[in-house]
Protein backbone atom coordinates (compact mmCIF):
# COMPACT_ATOMS: atom_id res chain seq x y z
CA UNK A 1 0.00 0.00 0.00
CA UNK A 2 0.97 3.50 -0.97
CA UNK A 3 1.85 5.48 2.43
CA UNK A 4 -0.83 7.54 3.75
CA UNK A 5 -0.88 11.60 4.44
CA UNK A 6 -1.66 11.39 7.71
CA UNK A 7 -1.37 9.08 10.90
CA UNK A 8 -5.06 7.82 10.30
CA UNK A 9 -5.76 6.91 7.02
CA UNK A 10 -4.84 9.46 4.62
CA UNK A 11 -5.33 9.22 1.06
CA UNK A 12 -3.57 7.14 -1.86
CA UNK A 13 -4.11 6.14 -5.19
CA UNK A 14 -5.64 3.02 -6.99
CA UNK A 15 -8.74 1.26 -6.32
CA UNK A 16 -10.60 2.17 -2.89
CA UNK A 17 -9.49 -0.06 0.29
CA UNK A 18 -10.96 -1.35 2.88
CA UNK A 19 -10.60 2.27 4.84
CA UNK A 20 -11.71 4.17 2.14
CA UNK A 21 -14.82 2.08 1.69
CA UNK A 22 -15.27 3.41 5.34
CA UNK A 23 -16.61 6.67 3.99
CA UNK A 24 -14.67 8.51 6.78
CA UNK A 25 -17.05 11.69 7.27
CA UNK A 26 -13.92 12.83 9.89
CA UNK A 27 -11.26 11.78 12.33
CA UNK A 28 -9.63 13.16 15.31
CA UNK A 29 -6.13 12.19 17.36
CA UNK A 30 -5.07 12.59 20.28
CA UNK A 31 -1.48 11.72 21.31
CA UNK A 32 -2.08 10.54 25.00
CA UNK A 33 1.22 9.63 25.91
CA UNK A 34 4.27 9.29 24.45
CA UNK A 35 3.75 5.78 21.87
CA UNK A 36 0.27 6.03 22.83
CA UNK A 37 -2.73 7.68 20.40
CA UNK A 38 -6.43 7.48 20.88
CA UNK A 39 -7.71 8.14 17.44
CA UNK A 40 -11.52 8.30 16.52
CA UNK A 41 -12.69 7.37 12.84
CA UNK A 42 -16.54 8.93 11.91
CA UNK A 43 -18.74 7.16 9.68
CA UNK A 44 -22.29 7.08 8.54
CA UNK A 45 -22.44 3.83 10.34
CA UNK A 46 -21.13 4.67 13.74
CA UNK A 47 -17.89 5.25 15.24
CA UNK A 48 -14.60 3.59 14.87
CA UNK A 49 -12.15 3.77 17.93
CA UNK A 50 -8.73 2.82 17.83
CA UNK A 51 -5.80 2.98 20.62
CA UNK A 52 -2.31 2.88 18.96
CA UNK A 53 0.42 1.67 20.86
CA UNK A 54 4.17 2.16 19.87
CA UNK A 55 5.99 3.20 16.83
CA UNK A 56 4.42 5.25 13.81
CA UNK A 57 6.03 3.63 11.64
CA UNK A 58 6.30 0.17 12.67
CA UNK A 59 6.58 -2.67 10.43
CA UNK A 60 5.14 -5.62 13.03
CA UNK A 61 1.60 -5.07 14.19
CA UNK A 62 -0.75 -6.65 16.00
CA UNK A 63 -4.66 -6.14 15.49
CA UNK A 64 -6.51 -6.67 18.78
CA UNK A 65 -10.68 -7.35 18.90
CA UNK A 66 -12.53 -7.47 21.41
CA UNK A 67 -16.04 -9.37 22.31
CA UNK A 68 -19.79 -9.16 20.45
CA UNK A 69 -19.98 -5.90 22.96
CA UNK A 70 -16.70 -4.26 21.54
CA UNK A 71 -15.01 -2.70 24.33
CA UNK A 72 -10.94 -1.82 24.45
CA UNK A 73 -9.35 -3.62 27.07
CA UNK A 74 -9.97 -7.34 25.79
CA UNK A 75 -10.22 -9.84 28.77
CA UNK A 76 -8.02 -10.82 31.75
CA UNK A 77 -8.34 -7.65 33.82
CA UNK A 78 -7.10 -5.44 30.77
CA UNK A 79 -4.93 -7.92 29.04
CA UNK A 80 -4.96 -5.90 25.83
CA UNK A 81 -3.81 -2.79 27.40
CA UNK A 82 -0.90 -4.56 29.31
CA UNK A 83 0.42 -6.41 26.21
CA UNK A 84 -0.10 -3.67 23.70
CA UNK A 85 2.46 -1.83 26.47
CA UNK A 86 4.78 -4.47 26.30
CA UNK A 87 5.29 -4.75 22.91
CA UNK A 88 5.69 -0.94 21.97
CA UNK A 89 8.78 -1.51 24.19
CA UNK A 90 9.61 -3.96 21.46
CA UNK A 91 9.22 -1.67 18.74
CA UNK A 92 5.51 -3.65 17.16
CA UNK A 93 2.71 -0.94 17.46
CA UNK A 94 -0.62 -2.40 18.45
CA UNK A 95 -4.22 -1.48 17.12
CA UNK A 96 -7.02 -2.10 20.08
CA UNK A 97 -10.07 -1.65 17.99
CA UNK A 98 -13.78 -0.66 19.02
CA UNK A 99 -15.88 -1.31 16.86
CA UNK A 100 -18.48 0.68 14.66
CA UNK A 101 -21.20 -1.55 15.55
CA UNK A 102 -20.46 -4.43 17.85
CA UNK A 103 -21.95 -7.59 16.83
CA UNK A 104 -22.17 -7.09 13.30
CA UNK A 105 -19.96 -9.34 11.95
CA UNK A 106 -19.51 -8.30 8.35
CA UNK A 107 -19.16 -4.82 9.58
CA UNK A 108 -16.68 -5.85 12.30
CA UNK A 109 -14.50 -7.48 9.99
CA UNK A 110 -14.80 -4.82 7.80
CA UNK A 111 -13.35 -2.41 10.98
CA UNK A 112 -10.17 -4.94 11.65
CA UNK A 113 -9.12 -4.50 7.72
CA UNK A 114 -9.79 -1.10 7.26
CA UNK A 115 -7.38 0.02 10.55
CA UNK A 116 -5.02 -3.06 9.36
CA UNK A 117 -4.62 -1.17 6.39
CA UNK A 118 -4.11 1.81 8.05
CA UNK A 119 -1.13 0.18 9.91
CA UNK A 120 0.05 -1.49 6.26
CA UNK A 121 0.20 2.22 4.95
CA UNK A 122 2.45 3.62 7.61
CA UNK A 123 4.99 0.61 7.13
CA UNK A 124 3.30 -2.70 8.94
CA UNK A 125 4.36 -5.73 6.52
CA UNK A 126 3.96 -8.61 9.12
CA UNK A 127 0.62 -8.79 11.65
CA UNK A 128 -0.84 -10.92 14.31
CA UNK A 129 -4.11 -10.76 15.15
CA UNK A 130 -5.63 -11.53 18.09
CA UNK A 131 -9.55 -11.55 19.24
CA UNK A 132 -11.95 -12.65 22.54
CA UNK A 133 -14.98 -14.41 22.22
CA UNK A 134 -16.81 -12.90 18.99
CA UNK A 135 -13.67 -10.96 17.97
CA UNK A 136 -12.14 -14.94 17.87
CA UNK A 137 -13.81 -14.87 14.47
CA UNK A 138 -12.83 -11.62 13.57
CA UNK A 139 -8.83 -12.40 14.14
CA UNK A 140 -9.65 -15.81 11.89
CA UNK A 141 -11.07 -14.04 9.29
CA UNK A 142 -8.50 -10.75 9.44
CA UNK A 143 -5.98 -13.14 9.37
CA UNK A 144 -7.02 -15.06 5.95
CA UNK A 145 -7.38 -12.14 4.50
CA UNK A 146 -4.04 -10.61 5.30
CA UNK A 147 -2.49 -13.85 3.70
CA UNK A 148 1.04 -13.96 3.40
CA UNK A 149 1.06 -10.96 5.62
CA UNK A 150 0.03 -12.44 8.27
CA UNK A 151 2.22 -13.89 11.14
CA UNK A 152 -0.33 -15.71 13.36
CA UNK A 153 -3.79 -15.61 14.90
CA UNK A 154 -4.68 -15.46 18.05
CA UNK A 155 -8.34 -16.52 19.68
CA UNK A 156 -9.22 -16.34 23.04
CA UNK A 157 -12.41 -18.25 24.54
CA UNK A 158 -13.35 -18.19 20.71
CA UNK A 159 -16.47 -18.54 19.01
CA UNK A 160 -17.25 -20.91 16.26
CA UNK A 161 -19.19 -19.37 14.43
CA UNK A 162 -17.87 -16.98 11.51
CA UNK A 163 -14.70 -20.35 11.65
CA UNK A 164 -16.38 -21.98 9.29
CA UNK A 165 -13.73 -21.61 6.48
CA UNK A 166 -10.79 -21.33 9.16
CA UNK A 167 -9.09 -23.91 6.54
CA UNK A 168 -8.07 -21.11 5.01
CA UNK A 169 -5.73 -20.18 7.23
CA UNK A 170 -3.46 -23.49 6.12
CA UNK A 171 0.31 -22.34 7.11
CA UNK A 172 -0.93 -19.25 9.44
CA UNK A 173 0.68 -20.44 12.61
CA UNK A 174 -2.42 -20.42 15.82
CA UNK A 175 -2.68 -20.16 19.38
CA UNK A 176 -6.07 -20.55 20.60
CA UNK A 177 -6.60 -20.15 24.50
CA UNK A 178 -9.89 -21.03 25.92
CA UNK A 179 -10.92 -21.78 29.63
CA UNK A 180 -12.75 -25.00 30.46
CA UNK A 181 -15.34 -23.16 32.87
CA UNK A 182 -16.09 -20.75 30.07
CA UNK A 183 -19.79 -20.18 31.35
CA UNK A 184 -21.09 -18.52 28.12
CA UNK A 185 -18.73 -20.44 24.75
CA UNK A 186 -17.53 -24.07 26.04
CA UNK A 187 -14.07 -25.14 25.47
CA UNK A 188 -15.27 -27.09 22.43
CA UNK A 189 -15.91 -23.85 20.52
CA UNK A 190 -12.28 -23.67 20.25
CA UNK A 191 -11.63 -27.57 19.86
CA UNK A 192 -14.16 -26.89 16.49
CA UNK A 193 -12.18 -23.94 15.07
CA UNK A 194 -8.76 -25.71 15.38
CA UNK A 195 -10.25 -29.21 13.78
CA UNK A 196 -11.33 -26.53 11.59
CA UNK A 197 -8.57 -24.92 10.57
CA UNK A 198 -7.23 -28.28 10.29
CA UNK A 199 -5.53 -29.13 13.70
CA UNK A 200 -2.80 -26.83 12.74
CA UNK A 201 -1.49 -24.56 15.80
CA UNK A 202 -1.81 -24.72 19.73
CA UNK A 203 -4.89 -25.39 21.34
CA UNK A 204 -4.56 -24.65 25.65
CA UNK A 205 -7.28 -25.15 27.20
CA UNK A 206 -6.67 -23.94 30.91
CA UNK A 207 -8.11 -25.45 33.86
CA UNK A 208 -10.91 -23.46 36.31
CA UNK A 209 -10.46 -20.28 33.62
CA UNK A 210 -14.26 -18.67 32.40
CA UNK A 211 -15.05 -16.77 29.38
CA UNK A 212 -12.95 -13.56 30.71
CA UNK A 213 -9.72 -15.45 31.18
CA UNK A 214 -8.93 -14.14 34.87
CA UNK A 215 -7.70 -16.58 36.24
CA UNK A 216 -5.01 -16.87 33.61
CA UNK A 217 -4.07 -13.26 32.93
CA UNK A 218 -0.40 -13.79 34.20
CA UNK A 219 0.36 -16.94 32.10
CA UNK A 220 -1.64 -14.76 29.26
CA UNK A 221 0.02 -12.10 29.58
CA UNK A 222 3.83 -13.93 29.46
CA UNK A 223 2.51 -16.21 26.84
CA UNK A 224 1.43 -13.20 24.82
CA UNK A 225 4.83 -11.01 25.13
CA UNK A 226 6.35 -14.00 23.59
CA UNK A 227 4.94 -15.93 21.31
CA UNK A 228 3.70 -12.42 19.30
CA UNK A 229 7.10 -11.15 18.75
CA UNK A 230 8.33 -14.39 17.97
CA UNK A 231 5.98 -15.32 15.27
CA UNK A 232 6.14 -11.62 13.51
CA UNK A 233 9.30 -12.22 13.18
CA UNK A 234 11.07 -9.71 11.16
CA UNK A 235 8.92 -8.26 8.46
Amino acid sequence: MDEANDEAGGTRAGPAGPYERLGVLARQQVEVADGFRHVELFTMQGLLTVLWHGPVEADRAVIMLGGAMGGLLGPADGLYHDVGVALAEQGIATFRVSYRTPNDFGRCVHDALAVADVAARQGAQRFVTVGHSFGGAVAVQLGMALGDHAGGVVTLATQSAGCEDADGLAGIPMLLVHGDRDEILPAFASEVVHGLAGGHGELVIVPGAGHLLAEAGAELRERLVTWIPAHLGRA
